[in-house]
């Protein structure tokens, strides 16, 4: 009877400890996948990305993005526009961006920081992206949000961000509908016209600066003049004389 109980209570126990090992496989987190990151490999995956990927790769955004990743503590994140959003831009839009601004718009949807959509809701507006300049006070980005919907803004675009296509540390894609479309490509200053153009006159400064002629010598009245005056000396010494 002692015997049969020791085993009972021996065989319990190893049902409870393989329960319990079963447990803690199905618990532990899953191995974070080897190799480094590749953000156009993860757009490729995931569809509908193309018109991104090919700026991208134009303007070599992805190797620097991908070098950041693998090479940074603080991650990065990424808004990445469906091929319907660049589709819905007015025509030409692409086209008409010089490269200058074609590297800056794919940088521009890019934050030098790793963000969860719970951060994006108390960040400090405006957030730098990559093509934010050292003093930091142009191509911002700025997030509202309630719950767990988050909008973007850029001044002309707001657009809420959908799908998260990647959310682990160190990199987060999120899907956007729309292009962001930085203000700074809409504030492009003309050069100042002057008040005469304006007036509809034109303006010479040779003209300004130039000094009045002075009144012209009538040579005929001049002549006359010393002439009438020899005649005048001449007579008064005939007379001073007789």
């Amino acid at each position: 009877m002692a015997k049969m109980s020791f085993s009972l209570i021996l065989l319990s126990l190893t049902t409870i400890l393989s329960l319990i090992s079963t447990l803690h496989a199905q618990s532990a987190p899953a191995p974070a996948p080897s190799g480094p990151i590749n953000i156009t490999g993860i757009l490729e995956k995931a569809g509908q990305y193309t018109t991104f990927i090919r700026l991208l790769n134009q303007t070599q955004a992805g190797n620097q993005i991908n070098n950041q990743l693998n090479n940074s503590n603080e991650g990065m994140t990424v808004f990445a526009p469906t091929d319907n959003a660049f589709l819905n831009l007015p025509a030409g839009t692409l086209n008409k961006l010089s490269t200058q601004q074609q590297v800056q718009l794919v940088q521009y949807h890019v934050l030098p920081k790793y963000y969860t959509v719970q951060n994006l809701q108390t960040v400090s507006n405006p957030v730098r992206t990559q093509a934010t300049g050292q003093d930091g006070g142009l191509f911002g980005l700025n997030f509202t949000g309630q719950g767990n919907q988050v909008n973007v803004s850029t001044g002309i675009v707001d657009v809420p961000i959908y799908n998260a296509i990647r959310k682990d540390f160190p990199l987060a894609v999120y899907q956007v509908d729309k292009v962001l479309l930085p203000v700074e490509f809409t504030q492009a200053k003309a050069p100042a016209a002057s008040p005469a153009a304006l007036n509809g006159t034109k303006s010479d400064s040779s003209d300004n600066n130039k000094t009045p002629d002075a009144p012209a010598v009538a040579n005929g009245s001049g002549k006359m003049s010393v002439g009438f005056g020899m005649v005048s000396c001449i007579w008064l010494m005939l007379c001073y004389l007789v």
